[in-house]
């Protein structure tokens, strides 16, 4: 009986500690994790498919061989996610942090392997695990810049990937494919606006864990509603296989060529750039803001991941800025439920029949929901610029620059056209471009010289 007080203590202690669990670290009941890690594939799916969608064709692949690299793809985000979400070391953010095949290096790919066909496959891939690697080891610098980041430049970021993936979600609205006959047609649009209804009518009529879940019920009555309009396409359900592992270095052993490798140093620079801008924003959404270690931890993830997923035959990973706005709807913040996502896009990977399954999503009804989501970021961007203290210096001023400049691609995606191509990789991200003005302004106006705002000091500690 003597013990019984300090047994009672341990019971006192772990009960006040369980209390006090962060939302990002609360694990969930099991359907709960399924379904709210499956809304997340779902909001994803068609960015982690597309760049090899588009790369395999353009560098000669036949269909079956693109269709194998969209598998690995699928595997490598996965392993990807779960290395950000669970993480080891100090790899990963452990935040509720997607990771997938980054956009940012469609256009410099398709340059290094345009007409070489199955070969072109091994010189990306070793380019790619030389950027990552290289990463890999400069992710502690990047970690330092978070002084630099205060909520004048994390509510411009925030708000530029709100509005940066807007023109995204409106092209799956019309169909994804611009030179199909039926793009921008009224069924496809009508289809998009109707998804767009479903999800914000769940959003208002449900209640609880049917609410978190809007989206994934809108994609869900979305598409029942497109099979009898006939635009749900059911022909890879046929063709897939049951099973399918990406073998390891399908396409051949890696290739290593300096140009290719200076061209994807370059796409990865962007891509940590916009991670860190990313975690930044997820750290300030879920209530955890993200510090030195924990952007470092995020960005030896994205690069580790960049440098395995060759390995597996996939392309460099980076943040999903799409499931940003997920999290910020859906309230679900836990970082398990990401994870359980990850696992189910191994799965996927593994299973060509069920990767096909999700694939039955038609494009509308993804933008249509993708609408809401993406316009959700962008909504957090503007919360967090609130905060910002736009009345006193020239924190106003940095803000419009910031995203005059970031806006440019996307209100005139051939501005940069006269310009060398390995530009084009930072130029034409309105997220990098506005991240750099905004750094840049903030520097020069609140850090340096006699301008330094009265202002900043607070904005500068809150950042931390």
């Amino acid at each position: 009986m003597a013990q019984w007080p300090r047994f009672r203590k341990d019971v006192v202690a772990a009960s006040a500690e369980a209390e006090e669990k962060h939302p990002v670290d609360e694990t969930l009941p099991a359907l709960k994790m399924f379904t709210s890690g499956l809304q997340h594939v779902a909001a994803m799916y068609a960015g982690v498919v597309a760049p090899p969608m588009i790369v395999g064709p353009a560098v000669g692949l036949s269909p079956s061989q693109t269709a194998f690299l969209m598998g690995a793809s699928l595997f490598t985000a996965g392993i990807c996610t779960l290395l950000q979400t669970l993480g080891f070391w100090r790899v990963g953010a452990k935040l509720p942090f997607v990771n997938g095949v980054s956009f940012a290096g469609v256009t410099p790919m398709i340059a290094i392997g345009k007409g070489e066909g199955e070969s072109a496959i091994p010189v990306i891939f070793g380019a790619i695990i030389v950027a990552g690697l290289l990463g890999f080891f400069a992710a502690p610098y990047f970690g330092k810049l978070v002084r630099f980041f205060p909520p004048v430049v994390t509510g411009t970021v925030i708000t530029l990937i709100g509005v940066s993936l807007l023109p995204v979600a409106f092209n799956w609205s019309q169909g994804g494919n611009s030179v199909a006959d039926d793009y921008g047609s009224t069924t496809n649009v009508t289809m998009a606006a109707l998804t767009f209804v479903i999800v914000l009518l769940m959003r208002k009529l449900l209640r609880g864990f049917l609410q978190q879940i809007a989206i994934l019920l809108g994609l869900l009555a979305g598409t029942l509603i497109a099979i009898p309009v006939g635009i749900t396409d059911f022909s890879a359900i046929g063709q897939a296989d049951l099973v399918g592992f990406p073998a390891p270095f399908h396409f051949g052993a890696p290739q290593f060529q300096i140009a290719a490798i200076i061209s994807m140093c370059i796409v990865m620079l962007v891509c940590m750039t916009e991670s860190t801008a990313d975690i930044l924003a997820l750290g300030k959404i879920v209530g955890r803001p993200a510090d030195q270690r924990t952007i470092e931890g995020g960005l030896r993830a994205d690069t580790l991941g960049s440098a395995l997923s060759p390995f597996f035959n996939g392309f460099m990973c980076s943040a999903f800025a799409q499931n940003i706005g997920l999290v910020a709807m859906t309230k679900v913040r836990s970082r398990f439920v990401v994870a359980a996502g990850g696992g189910i896009l191994i799965l996927l990977g593994l299973c060509p029949v069920a990767a096909s399954v999700i694939a039955l999503v038609p494009l509308p009804v993804l933008g249509g929901a993708g609408i809401v989501l993406f316009g959700s970021v962008a909504a957090s961007g503007i919360q967090t610029l609130a905060g910002a203290s736009m009345e006193k210096g020239e924190n106003a001023l940095i803000v419009a620059a910031s995203l005059g400049v970031g806006l440019i691609p996307i209100a005139a995606p051939n501005f940069y056209h006269s310009f060398p191509e390995d530009l084009l990789v930072v130029l034409d991200s309105g997220i990098s471009t506005g991240c750099v003005v905004a750094i840049a302004l903030n520097l020069a106006f609140n850090h340096l010289g006699s301008r330094k705002s009265a202002a900043a000091a607070p904005e500068v500690a809150a950042a931390h």
